[in-house]
Order: structure tokens, then C-alpha cells, then sequence
């Protein structure tokens, strides 16, 4: 076990590293920076004035030297200073990750409990008129757009209610929090629901026509413990895989959702630092973006041991 905790960490290291020189490349070949940005807005250049300012941004240095300088301060805990507000880029980011993990966490609850119930249910009911009506819903989930489902939710709410459910103000209290974001998470979730939905019913059906599950059944074992017990539990593990990427696509990958629920958080805010090239904030957000989805897949390897014990990390 120890040698393949020293191996994953050594592969998440590397997978960083690669990750972080891909980003910082990939934003410099990119055309134009902030200094061109705010000239061009601005309607005229001053070659002078733009040196200054490409020089106080350090963008006047040679690449690697600007490569050493973000990783040798994200190091030491030093994400520099926005392009955009001049404010430390961590002062910036810090506020935006609990509003991304409380929506993501939310709709990952929403798609797990209304996913693995419902797909179960619709593989012990194979062929009948519920399993057709899951199917028919698991596929409206694929078919439906989050952003689109969120925008006839919003006029549903105006509609009916003569209100919209969108973010304006922090929440103070927890029942706030969950009102708040319970109706984005749940548009969000709804397509993770049928993707879990459909996976776990596909894996049900091919653990349920093996030998054991049929030797449970002629020992006589309750029907729900056959289902839960005996075959869920063999049938887990891709549902897990695909919990962990669905968790991983909840932290960086909800833009649209959250343009139309006006939430401010880590998409929106990636999405706007790219468009003003805040090379600090980019670079510093993927690279939080690449963590969280390098750790949940770390914890998804994890599980696989726990949940079936024929799994081995042995040294």
C-alpha cells in the first residue's frame, strides 16, 4: 500500500507539472495580452506606456523566467496579484470556492440519490412499463441542456411565483443556502442523475444474470437482499468512476448554468479572467481545478478497495 501511495503521488506531481507548463503555454500563445486588451478598448497605443505597463506586469521577461516566478511563488503560497482589480489573486479566488462546492455538492447529492435508486429499480422491473418510463426520463436528462433547463425554470418561478430564484445576495443562514442553490444544483444534477441512472441500471443487468446471483435466489435470500446486498454492491464500482468524473466536471465546468442563475463563482470567473488574459487568475484556477479533480479520482481509486475486497494496493 505504500509503495502505490508513493506512485500515485508521484504520478499527481507529474500530472501537475505537465498540466501547469500546458496552461502557462497555452495563455501566451493565445493572441494579444491585457496590455494590447486595454489599449485596443482604449482606441490608441502608446508604445511607451504599454512597455511600462508590460514591464510592471513582468510580462516583458523571458517565458521560463515568467514560468519560474508563478511556480516558485505558488509554492510558497503566493498566487500574485489579478491584472484586472490588482488585488492578490488568492483574495480573489478564496471567496468563489465554497460557492462552486456548495452547488456541485449539491447537485452530486441530487444526481446520487435520485441515479443509483432509480437505475436499480429500473433493472430489478426490466421490461415493464416503470422501467420504460425511467428510460424515457434518463434520456430526457441526456437530451436536455442544464442552461436550458435552468432558463425554463426561471420562467417557470416568474410565472407562477412572480419571482426568480437567482443569486444576489450572500446567504446567511443554511435553510438560505439551500433555497439558493438548491434549483441551479438540481438543473445541473438532473443530467448527472440520468447519466448515474442509466449506468447503474446497465451494470445491474449484467450482475444479476451471474451464477451467485442465481444461487442467492435458490437459497432462498430475500428478493431486496439479492438486489442490495449481492448484486448492487458488485455493480458499483463503474457508477463510482462515474461519480468521481461527474464530481470533478461539477467544480470547473458549470459556466452556462451559472451565468443564468447569476452565481459568482469559479466558472464565471474563469471564463471572465480569460477574456482579459489575468494570467495569475487563469493559471492559479486551473491549477485549483486540476487538484480537486486529481484528488477525487484519487479517493474514487480508494473506494474501489473498500467496496470490493478482491481489490489490492499491496506493495
Amino acid at each position: 500500500m505504500g509503495a502505490y501511495l508513493v506512485r500515485r503521488f508521484g504520478l499527481m506531481l507529474l500530472t501537475l507539472f505537465g498540466i501547469s507548463v500546458i496552461i502557462f503555454l497555452m495563455l501566451r500563445l493565445a493572441p494579444g495580452n491585457i496590455a494590447d486588451i486595454l489599449f485596443d478598448a482604449a482606441g490608441f497605443v502608446d508604445p511607451a506606456e504599454k512597455a511600462k505597463i508590460m514591464e510592471d506586469l513582468g510580462l516583458d521577461k523571458p517565458l521560463p523566467v515568467q514560468y519560474a516566478q508563478w511556480i516558485g511563488g505558488l509554492l510558497q503560497g503566493d498566487l500574485g496579484y489579478s491584472y484586472v482589480s490588482d488585488r492578490p489573486a488568492i483574495r480573489e479566488i478564496l471567496p468563489r470556492i465554497p460557492i462552486t462546492a456548495k452547488v456541485g455538492g449539491l447537485a452530486l447529492a441530487f444526481a446520487v440519490l435520485i441515479g443509483v435508486p432509480l437505475g436499480v429499480i429500473s433493472a430489478v422491473r426490466q421490461n415493464t412499463p416503470l422501467d420504460y418510463l425511467l428510460r424515457v426520463v434518463s434520456l430526457s436528462g441526456l437530451s436536455m441542456p442544464a442552461f436550458w433547463l435552468g432558463l425554463l425554470i426561471l420562467m417557470a418561478f416568474a410565472a407562477w411565483f412572480g419571482e426568480i430564484p437567482i443569486y444576489t445576495a450572500p446567504p446567511t443562514t443554511f435553510l438560505q443556502t439551500v433555497q439558493l442553490f438548491a434549483i441551479p444544483a438540481a438543473a445541473v444534477g438532473f443530467r448527472s442523475s440520468a447519466l448515474i441512472m442509466r449506468l447503474t441500471r446497465s451494470s445491474m443487468l449484467e450482475v444479476m444474470r451471474q451464477d451467485y446471483i442465481r444461487t442467492a435466489r435458490a437459497k432462498g435470500a430475500p428478493e431486496r437482499s439479492v438486489n442490495y446486498h449481492h448484486a448492487l454492491r458488485n455493480a458499483i464500482l463503474p457508477v463510482v468512476t462515474l461519480i468521481g468524473i461527474e464530481a470533478g466536471f461539477l467544480m470547473g465546468g458549470l459556466i452556462v448554468t451559472e451565468t443564468v442563475f447569476n452565481i459568482p463563482s469559479v466558472a464565471r470567473f474563469l471564463v471572465e479572467a480569460i477574456k482579459w488574459r489575468d494570467y495569475p487568475i487563469v493559471q492559479n484556477l486551473v491549477m485549483f481545478v486540476a487538484i480537486v479533480v486529481l484528488s477525487i479520482n484519487f479517493i474514487v481509486d480508494l473506494l474501489y478497495a473498500v467496496l470490493d475486497p478482491r481489490i489490492k494496493y499491496a506493495d
